[in-house]
Protein backbone atom coordinates (compact mmCIF):
# COMPACT_ATOMS: atom_id res chain seq x y z
CA UNK A 1 0.00 0.00 0.00
CA UNK A 2 1.23 3.49 -0.89
CA UNK A 3 0.26 6.03 1.77
CA UNK A 4 -0.39 9.68 0.96
CA UNK A 5 1.26 12.19 3.22
CA UNK A 6 3.82 9.68 4.51
CA UNK A 7 7.25 8.35 3.70
CA UNK A 8 7.12 5.09 1.74
CA UNK A 9 9.94 2.67 0.94
CA UNK A 10 9.21 1.51 -2.61
CA UNK A 11 10.87 -0.58 -5.31
CA UNK A 12 12.09 0.92 -8.58
CA UNK A 13 10.04 -0.91 -11.23
CA UNK A 14 10.95 0.76 -14.54
CA UNK A 15 12.64 3.79 -16.06
CA UNK A 16 10.41 5.86 -18.36
CA UNK A 17 10.56 9.23 -20.12
CA UNK A 18 8.78 11.18 -17.31
CA UNK A 19 10.71 9.41 -14.54
CA UNK A 20 10.87 6.24 -12.48
CA UNK A 21 7.81 4.22 -11.62
CA UNK A 22 7.91 2.86 -8.09
CA UNK A 23 5.85 0.03 -6.61
CA UNK A 24 4.91 -1.43 -3.24
CA UNK A 25 4.82 -5.10 -4.30
CA UNK A 26 1.01 -5.12 -4.36
CA UNK A 27 0.51 -3.69 -7.86
CA UNK A 28 0.33 -0.10 -6.59
CA UNK A 29 2.56 2.32 -8.50
CA UNK A 30 3.57 5.97 -8.28
CA UNK A 31 5.77 8.18 -10.46
CA UNK A 32 9.02 9.69 -9.22
CA UNK A 33 9.58 12.60 -11.68
CA UNK A 34 12.96 13.03 -13.34
CA UNK A 35 13.96 15.97 -11.15
CA UNK A 36 14.07 13.59 -8.15
CA UNK A 37 15.66 10.56 -9.81
CA UNK A 38 19.02 9.64 -8.21
CA UNK A 39 22.12 9.78 -10.40
CA UNK A 40 22.85 6.11 -9.80
CA UNK A 41 20.15 3.45 -9.50
CA UNK A 42 19.20 -0.01 -10.66
CA UNK A 43 15.82 -1.56 -11.34
CA UNK A 44 14.81 -3.40 -8.20
CA UNK A 45 16.49 -0.95 -5.82
CA UNK A 46 14.52 0.30 -2.82
CA UNK A 47 14.07 4.04 -2.34
CA UNK A 48 12.37 6.11 0.36
CA UNK A 49 10.05 8.80 -0.97
CA UNK A 50 7.29 11.09 0.26
CA UNK A 51 3.99 10.70 -1.60
CA UNK A 52 1.39 13.43 -2.12
CA UNK A 53 -0.92 14.72 -4.88
CA UNK A 54 0.40 16.86 -7.73
CA UNK A 55 -1.39 19.84 -9.33
CA UNK A 56 -3.61 17.44 -11.27
CA UNK A 57 -4.55 15.51 -8.10
CA UNK A 58 -2.46 12.49 -9.09
CA UNK A 59 -0.24 10.67 -6.57
CA UNK A 60 3.39 11.61 -7.08
CA UNK A 61 6.61 10.77 -5.24
CA UNK A 62 9.41 13.10 -4.19
CA UNK A 63 12.72 12.77 -2.42
CA UNK A 64 12.28 16.26 -0.94
CA UNK A 65 11.46 16.33 2.74
CA UNK A 66 8.32 18.33 3.62
CA UNK A 67 8.12 20.45 6.77
CA UNK A 68 5.05 18.48 7.86
CA UNK A 69 3.54 15.09 7.13
CA UNK A 70 0.11 13.56 7.71
CA UNK A 71 -0.80 13.47 11.39
CA UNK A 72 1.88 15.97 12.39
CA UNK A 73 1.92 19.60 13.53
CA UNK A 74 4.21 22.36 12.24
CA UNK A 75 4.55 26.12 11.96
CA UNK A 76 4.11 27.02 8.28
CA UNK A 77 4.18 30.25 6.30
CA UNK A 78 1.15 31.33 4.30
CA UNK A 79 2.23 32.12 0.72
CA UNK A 80 -1.11 33.22 -0.71
CA UNK A 81 -4.83 33.46 -0.05
CA UNK A 82 -7.43 32.87 -2.77
CA UNK A 83 -11.22 32.68 -2.93
CA UNK A 84 -10.95 29.04 -1.82
CA UNK A 85 -8.57 29.29 1.13
CA UNK A 86 -4.91 29.70 2.01
CA UNK A 87 -1.89 27.99 0.50
CA UNK A 88 1.03 27.20 2.81
CA UNK A 89 4.70 26.56 2.13
CA UNK A 90 5.51 23.05 3.31
CA UNK A 91 8.72 22.61 1.35
CA UNK A 92 7.23 20.92 -1.72
CA UNK A 93 6.46 22.15 -5.26
CA UNK A 94 2.71 22.10 -4.70
CA UNK A 95 1.63 24.17 -1.68
CA UNK A 96 -0.47 22.75 1.17
CA UNK A 97 -4.09 23.93 1.09
CA UNK A 98 -5.90 25.23 4.19
CA UNK A 99 -9.65 25.79 3.58
CA UNK A 100 -11.33 28.79 5.21
CA UNK A 101 -13.38 26.45 7.41
CA UNK A 102 -10.13 25.07 8.89
CA UNK A 103 -8.67 28.45 9.83
CA UNK A 104 -8.89 29.37 13.52
CA UNK A 105 -8.19 32.95 12.44
CA UNK A 106 -8.25 34.31 8.91
CA UNK A 107 -4.84 33.67 7.40
CA UNK A 108 -2.85 36.39 5.67
CA UNK A 109 0.02 36.11 3.16
CA UNK A 110 3.35 36.18 4.95
CA UNK A 111 1.89 35.06 8.27
CA UNK A 112 3.08 32.00 10.17
CA UNK A 113 0.53 29.52 11.52
CA UNK A 114 0.67 26.32 13.57
CA UNK A 115 -1.28 23.72 11.63
CA UNK A 116 -2.13 20.03 11.61
CA UNK A 117 -1.94 18.05 8.37
CA UNK A 118 -4.59 15.42 7.70
CA UNK A 119 -6.21 13.51 4.84
CA UNK A 120 -9.65 14.93 4.08
CA UNK A 121 -12.00 11.98 3.58
CA UNK A 122 -14.34 13.84 1.21
CA UNK A 123 -11.77 15.23 -1.21
CA UNK A 124 -9.09 12.59 -0.48
CA UNK A 125 -6.57 15.45 -0.42
CA UNK A 126 -3.98 16.39 2.16
CA UNK A 127 -5.09 19.61 3.84
CA UNK A 128 -4.01 21.77 6.77
CA UNK A 129 -6.01 23.01 9.74
CA UNK A 130 -5.02 25.69 12.24
CA UNK A 131 -7.83 24.48 14.53
CA UNK A 132 -5.29 22.21 16.18
CA UNK A 133 -7.21 21.50 19.39
CA UNK A 134 -9.76 19.37 17.57
CA UNK A 135 -7.02 16.88 16.73
CA UNK A 136 -6.08 16.45 20.40
CA UNK A 137 -7.80 14.24 22.98
CA UNK A 138 -7.36 14.02 26.74
CA UNK A 139 -10.14 11.48 27.38
CA UNK A 140 -7.73 8.54 27.42
CA UNK A 141 -4.25 9.66 28.44
CA UNK A 142 -1.14 7.90 27.21
CA UNK A 143 1.09 9.76 29.69
CA UNK A 144 1.41 9.78 33.47
CA UNK A 145 2.75 12.14 36.09
CA UNK A 146 6.52 12.72 35.87
CA UNK A 147 6.76 11.30 32.32
CA UNK A 148 9.13 13.12 29.98
CA UNK A 149 7.19 14.27 26.91
CA UNK A 150 7.69 15.98 23.56
CA UNK A 151 6.01 19.37 23.30
CA UNK A 152 4.96 21.74 20.55
CA UNK A 153 4.04 25.22 21.75
CA UNK A 154 0.46 25.81 20.60
CA UNK A 155 -1.09 29.11 21.70
CA UNK A 156 -1.11 31.45 24.70
CA UNK A 157 -3.83 31.59 27.33
CA UNK A 158 -4.55 33.77 30.34
CA UNK A 159 -2.82 31.20 32.56
CA UNK A 160 0.28 30.55 30.49
CA UNK A 161 1.01 28.69 27.27
CA UNK A 162 -0.90 25.76 25.79
CA UNK A 163 1.26 22.95 24.45
CA UNK A 164 0.69 19.86 22.35
CA UNK A 165 1.89 16.80 24.27
CA UNK A 166 3.35 13.89 22.26
CA UNK A 167 1.24 15.03 19.26
CA UNK A 168 -1.77 13.60 21.10
CA UNK A 169 -2.87 15.60 24.15
CA UNK A 170 -3.33 19.22 25.17
CA UNK A 171 -1.32 20.51 28.12
CA UNK A 172 -0.67 23.80 29.87
CA UNK A 173 2.55 25.39 31.08
CA UNK A 174 1.64 27.96 33.73
CA UNK A 175 3.22 31.41 33.44
CA UNK A 176 5.05 30.88 36.76
CA UNK A 177 6.81 27.86 35.25
CA UNK A 178 8.08 29.65 32.14
CA UNK A 179 11.66 30.82 32.62
CA UNK A 180 12.67 31.08 28.97
CA UNK A 181 11.44 32.74 25.79
CA UNK A 182 9.09 30.39 23.96
CA UNK A 183 7.08 30.97 20.79
CA UNK A 184 4.25 29.21 18.96
CA UNK A 185 5.67 26.28 17.00
CA UNK A 186 8.69 25.70 19.24
CA UNK A 187 9.51 22.05 19.89
CA UNK A 188 10.63 21.32 23.44
CA UNK A 189 11.06 18.60 26.01
CA UNK A 190 8.96 18.74 29.16
CA UNK A 191 7.72 16.85 32.19
CA UNK A 192 4.14 15.99 33.13
CA UNK A 193 4.00 17.93 36.36
CA UNK A 194 0.47 16.94 37.33
CA UNK A 195 -2.54 15.07 35.96
CA UNK A 196 -5.72 16.73 37.13
CA UNK A 197 -8.96 14.82 37.87
CA UNK A 198 -10.46 16.01 34.55
CA UNK A 199 -7.35 14.72 32.71
CA UNK A 200 -5.97 18.20 32.15
CA UNK A 201 -2.19 18.12 32.05
CA UNK A 202 0.09 20.56 33.88
CA UNK A 203 3.46 20.62 32.14
CA UNK A 204 6.86 21.76 33.36
CA UNK A 205 9.63 22.81 30.99
CA UNK A 206 12.30 22.18 33.61
CA UNK A 207 14.27 18.98 33.26
CA UNK A 208 14.22 18.08 36.95
CA UNK A 209 14.59 14.32 36.88
CA UNK A 210 11.25 13.46 38.49
CA UNK A 211 11.74 9.78 37.80
CA UNK A 212 14.75 9.67 40.10
CA UNK A 213 12.89 11.14 43.05
CA UNK A 214 12.17 8.68 45.84
CA UNK A 215 8.47 7.88 46.53
CA UNK A 216 8.31 10.01 49.71
CA UNK A 217 9.64 13.03 47.83
CA UNK A 218 7.07 12.38 45.10
CA UNK A 219 4.35 12.33 47.75
CA UNK A 220 5.53 15.63 49.24
CA UNK A 221 5.61 17.24 45.80
CA UNK A 222 2.03 16.14 45.19
CA UNK A 223 0.97 17.58 48.55
CA UNK A 224 2.70 20.85 47.78
CA UNK A 225 0.98 21.16 44.41
CA UNK A 226 -2.41 20.39 45.96
CA UNK A 227 -1.81 22.88 48.77
CA UNK A 228 -0.89 25.74 46.47
CA UNK A 229 2.86 25.43 46.92
CA UNK A 230 3.20 25.57 50.71
CA UNK A 231 3.08 23.12 53.63
CA UNK A 232 3.62 24.37 57.22
CA UNK A 233 6.15 21.63 58.00
CA UNK A 234 9.94 21.68 58.19
CA UNK A 235 12.83 19.68 59.66
CA UNK A 236 12.04 20.93 63.20
CA UNK A 237 8.33 20.10 63.10
CA UNK A 238 6.71 17.74 65.58
CA UNK A 239 6.88 14.13 64.32
CA UNK A 240 3.15 13.68 65.00
CA UNK A 241 2.31 16.70 62.82
CA UNK A 242 4.36 15.21 60.01
CA UNK A 243 2.71 11.83 60.40
CA UNK A 244 -0.80 13.30 60.47
CA UNK A 245 -0.22 15.42 57.38
CA UNK A 246 1.98 13.17 55.25
CA UNK A 247 1.68 9.67 56.70
CA UNK A 248 5.44 9.27 57.06
CA UNK A 249 8.05 9.38 59.80
CA UNK A 250 10.08 12.48 60.56
CA UNK A 251 13.22 10.66 59.46
CA UNK A 252 11.68 9.84 56.07
CA UNK A 253 10.36 13.39 55.79
CA UNK A 254 13.78 14.96 56.42
CA UNK A 255 15.43 12.68 53.87
CA UNK A 256 12.77 13.46 51.27
CA UNK A 257 12.89 17.25 51.68
CA UNK A 258 16.68 17.08 51.66
CA UNK A 259 16.47 15.43 48.25
CA UNK A 260 13.98 18.00 46.97
CA UNK A 261 16.09 20.85 48.32
CA UNK A 262 19.19 19.56 46.50
CA UNK A 263 17.11 19.34 43.31
CA UNK A 264 16.18 23.01 43.91
CA UNK A 265 12.50 22.14 43.81
CA UNK A 266 11.67 23.50 47.27
CA UNK A 267 12.73 26.17 49.72
CA UNK A 268 12.86 25.38 53.44
CA UNK A 269 11.88 28.38 55.58
CA UNK A 270 10.95 28.97 59.22
CA UNK A 271 7.23 28.66 58.45
CA UNK A 272 7.51 25.49 56.35
CA UNK A 273 8.44 24.24 52.90
CA UNK A 274 7.67 26.19 49.75
CA UNK A 275 7.52 24.92 46.18
CA UNK A 276 9.96 26.76 43.92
Amino acid sequence: MINLGEYNTLEILRDTEPGLFLGDGADNEVLLPNRYVPEVFEIGDKIEVFVYLDNEERPVATTDQPYIKKGDFALLRCNQVTDFGAFLDWGLVKELFCPFREQAFKMKPGGWYLVHCYLDEESERLVASSKTNRFLDNKELTVAQFDEVDLIVSHPSELGMNVIVNKTHLGLVFSDDIFQDISVGDRLKGIVKKVRPDNKLDISLNQIGYRNIEPNAEHILNELHDAGGFIPLHDKSNPEDIKDRLQMSKKSFKKAIGSLYKERQIEIKDDGIHLK
